[in-house]
């Protein structure tokens, strides 16, 4: 159907383009910078100025004129609250901005969590609780602070009576909590020194059926390092492949820390090895402990690790200076990541802030807002990132690339980046641009990067090729993953048995995600024919997919295997299978897998007792039913809400060997 406009519509619509015209050129004309790359670099050389003067003897004589300035908004405020040094020189920026009259500002949940947070980690415990009771009468309006906010600024505050307060509120609230309140109570009583309690959060976690995260095992094993249980906390780290937990930079520096102070040199070997398998990326000052032990005699060959130990020279300090139209030269980035992973803290002591000749500080850098204003990766924008003239290092662009919600625009950062002077790409800023374009779908471009990684003999971590195979599941890429798993492998080297089996289970998932049933099968018979046995994790995922299908002669194809395979069938495994053939209506067979779980001495979660009674009320099975509550009234014990576990991840006995390493540990303490 054809649209015909009469005269006066067509004058209208020129009219009306003419005038949007006019208000684009006056909008650009008002607005103070060309390009949002102009606009956050003037923002950073604001915050570094208020940086600085927070540092300054008397910050009141010059906050007011910094206060005043034009882009001064709740952006500056929020991230000016984070760089303060200690709690005081924060409050008084407040009580400044409060009294200056001529400026008319509102705080903001982010102006406010930043403040939040610094007097939690000041211990300021008045200050801060005044500042909740404020926002809870809502006297800054519908600012919101969750269980989860408070948790953790009691427990910065070191505050642990306050922290188990609200855990129980959030609680009573909830009927599941999420596993990060479970490692603020955690962390905090290993902090406090209460072993036996921790041991004991750990515990309800898993027993509530909470799935440990990354940072729950970082806790573990720093808490077994701090009482030098070394090998049982190497232990627990060489277990986190097979739960599919990521070994984290956090975990290897304390781990290497702990095995340097005992000089357990060739620990600390096997360590930096598996480090490179992980595509870990050193922070500096694992670098500089890893150059000690280098200088003992060990390590040799790992010079490539080194390169970013020291400061480059080209990156300049911001100095003392109150002068709005000051050019600092450089607009660069501090690239050393804490091990704690706060990018943007740590710029001097608190004891420092009260010098004012001779502050040296990093330039402020945000990488999530750089990369926001790259998002359009327009000429103007290019032009202007080249005028600032940042010095790019691996950690910064992996940093801004991690930061990237486009892959297009992360890929012409990466194209972009790779003609700076001084800049290389390496495994590290490879394998984060190949994992993102993976994930969104972008096969040509991973291929053209594999192939280039052919040509000039580098190696990527297997954890890349794993990642890649991964993503592409997300991305719905069965034939790219098949591509990957077959053919470009080799590019990590050998592979030891356990990994292979990890990236067998990789592919199966990403098929099932992609609907390739038969290669999936296909690809099961393959691993087993070449000696590599999958896991209970990888046969449970497995079986919950076909279940949910209704394919259930697959189901009970894979439920032979698993017992021919002399695998130990866990709880989570039976409580898959269960549920899924309840919602495929075979209930008769459910009730015979419940006989068979209660026989091994396992009992379900309530809820699959649940469903399970139901399927067989439905089905006209009420005997069974009947036996099934019968059953579980026997034990005398209240089933549990959830079962430990995790299809495709982690099994109970996985969970059940880690609790059992973590509580022997401790056990005397806790008799």
């Amino acid at each position: 159907m054809s649209i015909h406009l009469t005269p006066f519509s067509r004058n209208f619509n020129r009219l009306t383009f003419q005038f949007h015209l006019q208000i684009r050129f006056f909008t650009r004309r008002r607005d103070p910078f060309p390009t949002k790359i102009c606009h956050y670099l003037n923002r950073a050389k604001l915050i570094d100025s208020i940086r600085l003067t927070l540092r300054s003897n008397n910050p009141d004589s010059t906050l007011p004129t910094l206060i005043n300035h034009r882009l001064f908004d709740s952006y500056i405020v929020t991230h000016a609250l984070r760089s303060a040094p200690c709690a005081d020189s924060a409050l008084s920026f407040i009580h400044t901005l409060e009294k200056t009259k001529s400026h008319n500002f509102s705080h903001t949940q982010n102006t406010l969590h930043a403040l939040a947070t610094v007097l939690a980690k000041s211990g300021r415990c008045a200050e801060l609780k005044s500042l909740i009771d404020d926002i809870k009468s809502k006297r800054f309006g519908n600012v919101r602070i969750s269980f989860m906010n408070l948790m953790q600024w009691h427990a910065a505050a070191r505050d642990i009576d306050s922290v188990l307060r609200v855990w129980d509120e959030y609680r009573v609230a909830s009927n599941r909590v999420c596993s990060e309140s479970y490692n603020i109570v955690m962390a905090l009583y290993v902090e406090m020194g209460k072993d036996f309690e921790a041991v004991g959060v750990f515990h309800k976690m898993v027993d509530e059926g909470s799935l440990p995260n990354c940072r729950s095992f970082s806790i573990i094993i720093e808490h077994l390092v701090k009482c030098r249980k070394f090998w049982e906390a190497i232990e627990v780290f060489n277990s986190l492949p097979l739960m599919r937990i990521k070994r984290t930079l956090k975990q290897y520096f304390v781990l290497i820390e702990g095995l340097v102070g005992s000089k357990l040199f060739d620990e600390i070997g096997v360590l930096v090895n598996e480090m490179q398998v992980d595509g870990i990326l050193p922070s500096r000052t694992l670098s500089l402990l890893l150059q000690r032990v280098k200088d003992e005699g060990f390590l040799k060959d790992i010079d490539e690790l080194f390169s970013d130990i020291c400061p480059d020279k080209r990156i300049k300090n911001v100095r003392y200076s109150i002068d709005s139209n000051d050019e600092d030269g450089n607009e660069n980035v501090d690239e050393d990541e804490d091990e704690s992973e706060n990018e943007n803290e740590g710029e001097i002591h608190a004891s420092q802030c009260d010098h004012v000749d001779g502050i040296h500080l990093k330039p402020w850098l945000d990488p999530r807002s750089l990369a926001s204003a790259l998002q359009n990766w327009s000429p103007d924008e290019v032009s202007a990132l080249e005028d600032a003239d940042f010095v790019w290092t691996t950690r910064l662009v992996c940093k801004i690339l991690r930061s990237f919600n486009s892959p297009d625009t992360a890929w012409n950062f990466f194209c972009w980046v790779a003609n700076r002077p001084g800049f290389t790409h390496n495994i590290y800023t490879v394998q984060r641009i190949t994992t993102l374009l993976a994930r969104h779908g972008r096969t040509e471009l991973v291929d053209s990067l594999i192939s280039k990684i052919r040509i000039e003999g580098m190696r990527l971590p297997f954890s890349t090729i794993r990642l890649i195979i991964d993503f592409y599941g997300i991305s719905k890429n069965a034939d790219a993953a098949l591509k990957v798993f077959n053919e470009d492998r080799i590019l990590c080297g050998s592979i030891s048995k356990v990994n292979l089996m990890l990236l067998y289970s990789s592919l199966l998932r990403t098929l099932t995600k992609c609907g390739r049933n038969s290669d999936a099968m296909d690809m099961l018979d393959e691993m087993i024919l070449n000696g590599i046995c999958p896991d209970i994790q990888t046969f449970s995922g497995l079986m919950q997919y076909f279940s949910q299908h209704g394919d259930i002669k697959t189901v009970q194809k894979l439920f032979s295997m698993v017992r021919q395979s002399g695998l130990e069938l866990d709880a989570y495994l039976f409580k898959v299978l269960i549920e899924g053939y309840c919602k495929s209506n075979r209930a008769a067979l459910a009730w015979r897998l419940f006989e068979d779980m209660k026989n091994s001495g396992s009992m379900p979660d309530s809820s699959t007792k649940e469903l399970l009674v139901k399927s067989l009320w439905k089905e006209g099975r009420r005997r069974e039913a009947a036996a099934v509550e019968e059953s579980c009234e026997e034990v005398n014990v209240a089933l549990p809400l959830a079962l430990p576990g995790h299809v495709w991840t982690v099994s109970s006995a996985d969970l059940t060997r880690v609790y059992n390493i973590y509580s022997n540990c401790f056990a005397s303490k806790g008799g």
